[in-house]
């Protein structure tokens, strides 16, 4: 039994590191009352920023490379979801159709650049990834040590905690009770002073950082090089951890735990006697699948932010 989880949660944490940190960045645009359909292409632009960035000064920075890169991509990230922030807040566009004009600008931009740059399809892969380590003291604890904190990777740990963070955030902050508020009522917020837009831009803004995050993480753990194919769909899943979990940061971070877990069953299947004999083509599709279900079977119970998706015009609701 113990080698079976040995074999599942290592990798369902690996694997769900970049949802997590995307789904925390689609929480706090939707709460704050923005669609963020957009995750996806923000991811893309993450991944694309944090490959590049190796790339060029891997050779400069040694070790500190894929930190300083994964801090680069989630900054450019975040002032490239500006774009979706003035659209939707300040021009009042369809939240949806903003979002997907991101992820096909994303995607352009990056593919483009990368033929222009690497006169290929594809960048080179990556020499200086992040790397599995085993967490001082807690590794040496026995069955739970090897578990949990024994050949793990750092963004997996970082991701959860900064779920906890983001939870505390929102719901334990002056700051979080106005974003939730916009969210919410931004009538009522604006009466009392709080400036819509700016709270809507902010939340925005750190979705873009979050989105960047995540991308940057799955290139530099997961991908290890960029192309059209880096990140499919892994941004539409964060965003459907975001309602699978109730907008709610620590409901996301379960979601996509779950989700990661999903999209382990391809690599760990060899290791679970009782995925063994499952047809790799089932274990490659189950994410989607689950993705599909999970949301078809708690999308009704899920109640969104009641101005989510609403342009806000002052003196209206």
């Amino acid at each position: 039994m113990v080698d079976i989880l040995n074999a599942i949660i290592p990798p369902a944490l690996f694997f769900s590191a970049p949802l997590i940190f995307t789904a925390l960045g689609g929480v706090f645009s939707e709460r704050s009352g923005v669609v963020n359909i957009g995750l996806e292409g923000l991811m893309v632009m993450g991944a694309f920023i944090a490959i590049v960035f190796n790339l060029t000064f891997a050779s400069a920075l040694g070790a500190w490379t894929p930190w300083i890169a994964m801090l680069v991509a989630t900054i450019i990230s975040g002032v490239f979801s500006l774009i979706h922030a003035l659209a939707t807040v300040s021009f009042r566009a369809d939240h949806v159709v903003s979002g997907i004009a991101i992820n096909f600008l994303a995607l352009g931009i990056g593919v483009f650049l990368t033929k222009e740059w690497y006169e290929k399809g594809q960048t080179d892969m990556i020499s200086k990834p992040f790397y599995t380590m085993n967490v001082p003291i807690l590794s040496d604890i026995p069955v739970i040590g090897t578990i949990l904190f024994k050949g793990v990777y750092a963004t997996s740990y970082l991701a959860i905690i900064l779920a906890f963070v983001a939870w505390y955030v929102l719901y334990k902050t002056p700051f979080g009770l106005r974003l939730r508020a916009v969210g919410e009522h931004p009538m009522a917020a604006d009466t009392n002073g709080v400036n819509v837009y700016l709270m809507r831009y902010i939340a925005v803004f750190i979705s873009g950082l979050l989105g960047g995050l995540g991308g940057s993480v799955f290139a530099l753990t997961i991908a290890f090089n960029f192309s059209a194919s880096t990140i499919v769909g892994q941004g539409f899943m964060s965003l459907a951890a975001v309602i699978f979990g109730k907008w709610h940061p620590l409901g996301a971070m379960g979601a996509a735990l779950f989700f990661g877990f999903a999209q382990s069953l391809s690599v760990i299947s060899s290791s679970v006697p009782f995925l063994a004999g499952v047809p790799q083509v089932f274990l490659l599709i189950a994410p989607y699948v689950l993705t599909i279900l999970a949301l078809a079977g708690f999308i009704g119970r899920a109640e969104a932010p009641s101005a989510l998706g609403d342009p806000y015009i002052k003196g209206t609701r």
